[in-house]
């Protein structure tokens, strides 16, 4: 989308600076999709200070805003993942030392527990502020996130947060949100090394985390004659999930995990939800019972041995999980129980939106689907009073799509984060003849799609390799393989005249992250591949 500015004249490449400094805008002639009321087929929004400051069809654009013609745009709230590990920075493990296993080391002096069983690990504490971080997840038209680290049985305490903020207090909604469970096993040797240990465990602590808080009211209100009660970092954290001051979520996506997950809540009496949730609707009825929301995840179960008449044949519980899984959203619906969408770790956020039209193929409403990722959301996840909707007074959050947001063609021009534009730019292959690059409709783009083989010159000898490409408009996704296997491409993009991505690969038993930079002329392909042991060249065609 073009964005037409009236009231400043700028240089084109001073064009997006401005946007980021102005303090008032209106989006005009667009589609608005309130999700809190009825949808105005064309109307105004007004963003002042971060906040949405009027809308509707007889909004009027103040004299100092600039003006965006949304024209054949549709305006939705901000998209929400109920939950992910965006912006989380992984953690550099210390060496351990001799004769100490690695999860035994304790960074916390006041923790009895082993790395994986802290719930007091909170998200806040690994974030990083910056807004080009965001920049992927932004361009698929997501404002807000939850997010919490995937390690541990204890996951720790996740915050909710915008996507976008050159510091991390100016990007949180709210922190804590939740403590997280994963039903997994610490590792390394360290107790519990079993899933019956970590229910055991996680019963335990509970347990001496109810027995601690009582020991301490005692203490608090009559010290005198009593021995001080020891303080327990881990067991503290747990205080806000037993007094169901803050809620906590079990990842569980089958039937017999989320039954395990209820159960537990029950004993405790904890505030639950359920984070996954594939097989959910096999256990509706008791969701519904027990309040317990869904944060769902769209990350649907796929095929995972090579289509040959070699592979071995999948069984009849595996593949229909596969059939049934897009239906779950349209039997929580129908069963009463409230959810949110997640993705649930998926390789590309393009799925998000593919698979919500999935679900609702599978009998969800439309109507169900926006608002799972927006109001629905923000409802479960408690700042409905703030974000969520297009309304007056609300932060100024917002996705300018052009085409279904559910079909493949879509398009997400631009979002506002706490009313800060950021448009997603694309460019003509005209950079690769010297001239500047220049914004441009999807039609525009650079298109590298397709399915390449590829030859790596790696010293000393070449490898061969595929790369099958799928681009939609300025994103690609798709697979790299190699003779080291295949790896799933995360953060790709379409550049001035070809793409990037990055890729994990395993090479002697470690996961090594590479950074793909690729040149497309006609059929034919070149680039680079850098990795932590080098950079290689690499040169191939497209296949017809």
């Amino acid at each position: 989308m073009k964005f037409k500015i009236v009231l400043l004249a700028v240089a084109a490449t001073g064009l997006f600076a401005a946007h980021a400094g102005a303090q008032s805008f209106a989006i005009t002639n667009a589609k608005i999709v309130t999700v809190s009321g009825p949808t105005i087929e064309s109307g105004t929004v007004v963003v002042r200070d971060g906040l949405i400051a009027a809308v509707g069809a007889d909004a009027k654009a103040p004299a100092d805003a600039q003006i965006f013609d949304g024209t054949g745009m549709t305006v939705y709230p901000g998209f929400v993942d109920a939950l992910t590990n965006v912006g989380i920075q992984p953690r550099t493990a210390a060496a351990a030392p001799p004769g100490v296993v690695a999860t035994q080391l304790t960074p916390q002096a006041n923790s009895n527990y082993p790395v994986g069983l802290r719930p007091e690990v909170i998200a806040i504490d690994e974030l990083r502020g910056g807004d080009a971080q965001f920049e992927t997840v932004r361009n698929a038209g997501f404002t807000t996130v939850v997010t919490v680290g995937r390690l541990g049985i204890f996951n720790g305490r996740s915050a909710i947060i915008n996507l976008a903020g050159e510091n991390v207090s100016g990007m949180i909604v709210k922190s804590p949100f939740a403590e997280h469970i994963s039903f997994t096993t610490v590792g390394g040797g360290v107790y519990p090394g079993s899933l019956l240990g970590t229910f055991s465990a996680l019963r335990q602590m509970f347990l001496d985390a109810q027995r601690l808080q009582e020991i301490q009211k005692m203490y608090a209100a009559n010290p005198r004659g009593m021995k001080r009660p020891d303080a327990d970092a881990s067991l503290e954290a747990l205080f806000p999930v037993i007094n169901r001051e803050v809620p906590i979520v079990f990842n569980a996506n089958r039937e017999i995990e989320i039954v395990r997950a209820l159960d537990f809540a029950k004993e405790f009496n904890l505030k639950a939800m359920i984070g996954g949730g594939q097989e959910a609707w096999k256990v509706a009825d008791r969701l519904k019972a027990q309040d317990v929301p869904v944060l769902l995840s769209l990350n649907f179960p796929k095929r995972t041995t090579a289509a040959s008449p070699d592979a071995d044949q999948e069984t009849m519980d595996i593949l229909r999980f596969r059939a049934e899984t897009p239906k779950t959203a349209a039997k929580l619906q129908q069963a009463g129980v409230k959810f949110a969408f997640q993705s649930g770790g998926a390789t590309t956020l393009l799925d998000f939106f593919t698979n919500a039209g999935k679900a609702v193929e599978n009998g969800l409403s439309r109507d169900a689907a926006i608002r799972s990722m927006t109001l629905g959301s923000a409802e479960i996840l408690g700042i409905s009073d703030r974000l969520g909707s297009i309304d007056t007074g609300k932060i100024a959050n917002l996705a300018v799509v052009k085409g279904d947001v559910f079909s493949k063609d879509r398009f997400v021009s631009s979002t506002f984060v706490d009313g800060k534009p950021f448009e997603q730019k694309l460019v003509t292959p005209s950079t690769a003849a010297g001239r500047p690059p220049t914004t441009t409709s999807p039609g525009a783009i650079a298109r590298v799609g397709g399915n390449y083989s590829i030859t790596i010159e790696v010293p000393g000898q070449q490898l061969t390799g595929t790369m099958a490409l799928t681009q939609q408009a300025g994103v690609i996704t798709g697979s790299l393989q190699t003779q080291l296997g295949t790896s799933p491409i995360k953060d790709g993009k379409v550049t001035a005249d070809g793409f990037s991505f990055a890729a994990t690969v395993e090479f002697g038993g470690t996961q090594v992250e590479m950074h793909v930079k690729g040149t497309v002329a006609g059929n034919q392909v070149s680039g680079t591949m850098d990795s932590p042991q080098g950079t290689v060249s690499f040169t191939g065609k497209r296949n017809p």
